[in-house]
Formats: C-alpha cells, structure tokens, sequence
C-alpha cells in the first residue's frame, strides 16, 4: 500500500518512513509563572505529531524539483486537515502538512535524490470565547 496525503502520493519516489513525534502533557514551570514559584504546571495533551523521512528521487534535477515543489504545494495557510496513510496502511485523520526541510545538497548519480522531513500536526480544537 503506498503512503499518502490527502490521496496524493508525496513520497512513494523514494524510501521514507512515518515516525509519531512526542506525546503526553505540555509543561510549564512556575519559575516562569507571575509570580514565580516552584513546580511545574500542565497545559494539556500536546498535538498529535506525525514526521515523515526519507528521499525524493528522480531521474533528473528538474524531476527532483517537481517532487519538491508538489509537497511544498501542500503547505496552506491556513492548514487544511486530510488523511495521512503510512506504507502499512496506519491512518491519521485530520492532519495538517505543517513544515517541509530538505538536506542541504543533492545527491547525484545514475538518479538525483535529496533528503526531507516533512512534519504534520493534529491541531487541538478549542473552545471559542465571545468577546
């Protein structure tokens, strides 16, 4: 099964996996709070984070740049939720394409191939105040 963002394989060209980012409370220190104190308070579950890495590959420089510039075409403001599909078929629903880096340099050979991480977030809903 090929991975996929809102049905639309970003990164089949080249090998890449799925990695789930930190998970469990957001943190504060009091230290930081007015006034100052010991401990530590908790904000909350932080968003659901899903990275991906791996290596675009393409025949030629201009290839590498069309795989390149189709995921950064993904990056919207605002962020529009979609599904992200793993090669295993694992499923997130309603996540948002929030930052794309590649390596610092192309790789050339028989094929030309660059690096990335590509990084997705489950935004918290939450509750909106009348002003």
């Amino acid at each position: 099964m090929p991975s996929s963002f809102k049905s639309l394989d970003l990164f089949g060209s080249g090998p890449h996996r799925f990695a789930l980012g930190r998970q469990g409370q957001a943190l504060q220190s009091e230290l930081f709070a007015v006034p100052p104190g010991p401990g530590t308070r908790y904000l909350g579950l932080v968003e659901r984070q899903v990275i991906v890495t791996g290596r675009l590959v393409a025949a030629s420089e201009g290839a590498l740049w069309t795989l390149r510039d189709a995921i950064a075409a993904q990056l919207l403001d605002p962020p529009e939720p979609g599904t992200l599909i793993d090669l295993h078929g694992r499923t997130w629903t309603d996540m948002s394409f929030v930052g794309f880096a590649t390596a610092d340099r192309t790789d050339r050979g028989r094929v030309v191939s660059i690096a990335y991480e590509a990084k997705f977030l489950k935004f918290r809903e939450y509750p909106q105040f009348e002003e």
